[in-house]
């Protein structure tokens, strides 16, 4: 659920390379993933991909009658490279956001979960109250106002770590722009700086988070505040596309809705989360 793209920036000329496609046959769908985001996508110690998307891309290839060739992609590059043609797809905890839209299409979400900090146990943060669980940042309540507010003051003269170019960095852009941040190739970068007291907490989504804090480098921390969803965070996590390949959308579409209504999405996000994702 995580990212908005540095490659915004282009993303005038991206969507100029975006007209009429070669029709295919979509017998072979390559698809892109980061392999460093667990649980949605990682690397295992054989180099080997591995996670929730990648027996979902499995799965949906299936769905579609395709041959699937997932591969591993470095999150800067990853949507310069689908529109250059090196592959097909995206997998990639990518989140549906109106900024990515004006550039590559979605497919509909097969997942989403909300984004939650990380902090030391010891941390003095480990003690503040917020008076709300879950905050949905499209709702304008009293109660998700006051819960910013106080993260905010909680926040002040703290460092957060996140993720360069996601809708977490995003986030504390827009919602809090008094607290200083810094960012990295990678969240699990994070997590270790945070664990040598470099960063006073991190923010990911919730998964990303719990597998950082699971790691060896981050032992003791827990997670912290609210768990937010929706607004700036986007519209859950799709398969990136190409704006050309409306019929391979509309395969991924078909196959998403028969993988959510069999139960597959459940049944694997709840293998490699511990918990349900699959949007209903």
């Amino acid at each position: 659920m995580k990212k908005i793209v540095a490659a915004l920036a282009l993303g005038a000329l991206m969507v100029v390379t975006g007209g009429a496609a070669e029709a295919k046959d979509w017998k072979k769908i390559r698809i892109a993933t980061e392999g460093a985001y667990a649980p949605w996508n990682a690397t295992d110690p054989s180099g080997k991909l591995v996670g929730f998307e990648i027996d979902l891309a499995q799965d949906l290839c299936k769905r579609i009658g395709a041959e699937c060739e997932v591969v591993a992609q470095d999150w800067d590059g990853i949507i310069p490279a689908l529109q250059q043609g090196k592959y097909d797809g995206i997998m990639a905890a990518m989140s549906i956001t109106a900024e990515r839209k004006k550039v590559i299409e979605f497919s509909n979400p097969y997942g989403t979960e909300p984004s939650m900090f990380g902090i030391p146990k010891t941390s003095p943060l480990a003690a503040a109250k917020f008076g709300a669980e879950r905050v949905d940042l499209t709702k304008d309540t009293a109660e998700n106002k006051a819960a910013l507010a106080k993260l905010g003051e909680v926040l002040k003269g703290k460092t957060v770590g996140v993720q360069t170019s996601t809708i977490q960095a995003n986030f504390m852009e827009k919602l809090l722009p008094s607290v200083a941040i810094r960012t990295y190739d990678k969240l699990d970068n994070a997590g270790i700086d945070m664990a040598a007291g470099r960063v006073d907490a991190i923010f990911g989504d919730r998964s990303a988070v719990s597998a950082v804090l699971e790691a060896d480098a981050a032992k003791g921390m827990v997670l912290f505040g609210p768990a937010f969803s929706r607004g700036v965070l986007g519209d859950g996590v799709g398969v990136g596309l190409r704006k050309a390949d409306k019929d391979l959308k509309e395969k991924f579409n078909k196959a998403i809705a028969d993988a959510t209504k069999d139960g597959t999405i459940t049944k694997l996000s709840t293998k490699h989360f511990g918990y349900d994702i699959a949007i209903k």
